[in-house]
C-alpha cells in the first residue's frame, strides 16, 4: 500500500475517531437518573461583559444522585449564573441561597426515560451518519489515486479497509448507545 493512501486511511480512521469523542460527549449530557455536571457543559452565562462557560466561572459537583451543587469562584456571578440556568431550561428550578446554587432533579418518569432513549438513539444515529459521511469521502480520495495511476486493485484493498474501519467504529456506536440505553432504563 502506497503512503498517500496510508494517510487517507489514518486521516478516516482519526475523523472516525472524532465522531466517537463527539458521541460519547452528547451522551454524558444525556441525564440517565442520576445528576452529572457534564449536564451543564454547554450553558452560557453573561458575566465580566462577554459569555463564559459555566464551569469556567463556578465549581460544579454532585452532592448525591440527584443533586448539583455550583459553587462560584467569585459571588458576583452568582445572579448571572443563576439566570443562564433558568434560561438553560432544564427542567428544574435552580435554589439560590446566596453562596451557592443547588439544583435538585426529580427522578425520572418511564415516559421521560423513554425520551431520553429516543435521543440517545438520535444521537448514535447522527454519530453513525457522520462515521458513514468519513467511509464515502474516504473511499473518493481513494478513487482520486486511481485516476493519479495507483493500481485499481490497490485502491479496492483501500476501499476494504476503510470499510473495516466504517464496521468497527459503527460497532463502537451501537456499544456507547446500549450502555446509555441501559443505564437509562435502569431504574
Amino acid at each position: 500500500m502506497n503512503e498517500e493512501m496510508q494517510m487517507i486511511l489514518d486521516d478516516a480512521k482519526e475523523q472516525m475517531e472524532k465522531a466517537i469523542v463527539h458521541l460519547e460527549n452528547e451522551l454524558a449530557k444525556i441525564r440517565a437518573g442520576r445528576a452529572n455536571p457534564a449536564m451543564l457543559e454547554n450553558i452560557m452565562a453573561e458575566a465580566y461583559g462577554s459569555r463564559t462557560q459555566l464551569k469556567s466561572l463556578a465549581n460544579i459537583n454532585s452532592q448525591d444522585a440527584r443533586t448539583l451543587i455550583i459553587q462560584p469562584w467569585d459571588k458576583s456571578t452568582l445572579e448571572a449564573i443563576d439566570k443562564a440556568l433558568q434560561a438553560a431550561n432544564l427542567g428544574v428550578t435552580p435554589q439560590n441561597d446566596g453562596n451557592l446554587i443547588r439544583l435538585s432533579f426529580p427522578p425520572l418518569t418511564e415516559e421521560r426515560r423513554k425520551e431520553m432513549v429516543k435521543k440517545v438513539k438520535v444521537e448514535a444515529e447522527a454519530a453513525k451518519v457522520s462515521i458513514r459521511t468519513i467511509r464515502r469521502e474516504t473511499n473518493e480520495a481513494l478513487k482520486g489515486l486511481q485516476k493519479d495511476g495507483v493500481p485499481e486493485d490497490e485502491v479496492k484493498d483501500g476501499e476494504e479497509k476503510a470499510q473495516k474501519l466504517t464496521d468497527e467504529f459503527i460497532v463502537k456506536s451501537d456499544k456507547h448507545s446500549e450502555s446509555k440505553e441501559k443505564e437509562i432504563l435502569t431504574v
